[in-house]
């Protein structure tokens, strides 16, 4: 059973801060499948169309009929593990850091035999014999530090505190005993993100709100929470950003960020380009100062410790997938948004801080009181936010209806335009 995680102490300042060592991560094209699957919580594997060999590693054609017919398809991951062996020594200066580390040999249910790193709540096959029972292990594919797939066996039960077992800390973005900033806590969304990181666990959470003359309810209640400060930040205004990484951005471990500016034009409803320029404004360059000022100090501290800088999210949107005319402006602001947020993806990776995109569909605010359910609740949405975190995903896509856009996007990008396009 995984021992509950203690309160990590308090760093020592003499001590200077580690740089990050990234696990191996050279992956052929092909294996990259297995690791855009991981990047949204799936394990899928090689199917073979014409006799259904299930294919591993990755390769190009079928190791049983020679076919080039390879589909990727999500696996349940059961199997029997048939052996397991703990590393004492590595030449690799990620795992040295981190012995012992435990692997295991798990043949699945699906026919392949895998190579997996072990959860450590997996019993060993030697005690499942003596009971004569197989130890049944259940396979899932995680984003590693470096953004590659890695496979990991876990129990078929686990404990409350499963999530606490310190090689799965790695793999993941958890927010318990961590610091965590919101931008925008004056939204519906943005306080029921609070909530949900304080039932988390988090340590601190950093609120941001903008002019502060504007009185909004429930920040008052918020700001009671023994766990959470409020901070003025305006992400229109560079110099407050840049003021405010100078106070917090070397304690900072998780960025999300869910400041917005939502209005219901296309380009013909509205004369001017004020709207417009207000949406860009947060949704694009808002985004672009935090990750100027904040991006380094994560990067910077993505090694310190059991709690170091570990993620950045980004509250988009699934009509950044494809234009929704009746809100145009807006899908513009989040599509250009998702472009500079790969971006940062790239850039962070090297220092192995995840960032994560969200793209829910219509959400149960102002912005969007006049849209016809359903709407995704923004408690919904929070809970989402923090499972991806726990999970150590990229890519979230909560509510039926960014599931629904998303798979019509996927079939042919095309015939949803003009689905959208028709009055």
């Amino acid at each position: 059973m995984t021992m509950p995680l203690m309160h990590p102490p308090r760093k020592n300042p003499v001590l200077r801060t580690r740089q990050m060592n990234l696990p191996p991560w050279a992956r052929g094209r092909v294996a990259l499948g297995i690791t855009a699957a991981a990047a949204e919580g799936r394990f899928e594997l090689q199917v073979c169309d014409d006799c259904s060999a299930v294919q591993y590693p990755p390769r190009e054609v079928c190791h049983r009929c020679l076919s080039v017919r390879l589909r990727w398809r999500e696996q349940s991951g059961e199997g029997a593990l048939l052996a397991t062996t703990t590393l004492h020594h590595s030449n690799d200066l990620y795992f040295r850091e981190r012995l012992p580390w435990r692997l295991g040999l798990v043949h699945l249910d699906a026919g392949p035999t895998l190579m997996v790193h072990m959860h450590g709540e997996v019993t060993e096959p030697e005690a499942a014999e003596a009971a004569k029972v197989p130890t049944r292990v259940r396979v899932g594919a995680r984003l590693d530090r470096a953004g590659q797939a890695v496979l990991i066996g876990f129990p078929n039960e686990g404990s409350v505190h499963m999530a606490d077992d310190k090689m799965l800390r790695e793999m993941t973005s958890d927010p318990k005993f961590r610091k965590v900033l919101v931008t925008d806590g004056k939204t519906g969304v943005g306080q029921a993100l609070v909530r949900a990181l304080v039932k988390a666990g988090a340590d601190i959470v950093w609120v941001g709100h903008a002019e502060p003359w504007k009185k909004t309810g429930g920040l008052d209640d918020l700001s009671a929470l023994p766990q959470v400060t409020l901070v003025p930040l305006d992400l229109t205004n560079g110099r407050q950003v840049t003021e405010l990484a100078g106070s917090i951005g070397g304690k900072v471990d998780i960025v999300i960020n869910n400041a917005e500016v939502h209005r219901t034009f296309g380009i013909g409803a509205r004369r001017g380009t004020d709207a417009a320029r207000a949406e860009m404004d947060i949704n694009y360059f808002g985004l672009l100062r935090l990750a100027q000022e904040f991006g380094p100090a994560l990067k910077g501290r993505a090694a310190d410790g059991e709690t170091g800088a570990t993620a950045w999210v980004n509250l988009l949107s699934v009509y950044a997938l494809s234009n929704f005319p009746p809100h145009g402006t807006f899908s513009a602001s989040k599509a250009a948004a998702l472009s500079l947020s790969q971006c940062l993806r790239a850039e962070m990776r090297p220092a192995g801080i995840r960032v994560i995109n969200v793209f829910p569909g219509p959400i149960d605010d102002d912005w969007n009181q006049h849209v016809p359910p359903p709407k995704l609740a923004p408690e919904t949405l929070a809970n989402a936010i923090v499972k991806a975190l726990r999970d150590g995903v990229e890519d979230i896509y909560p509510g039926d209806v960014a599931q629904e856009w998303l798979e019509r996007w996927r079939d042919n990008p095309k015939v949803l335009e003009r689905e959208l396009s028709q009055p």
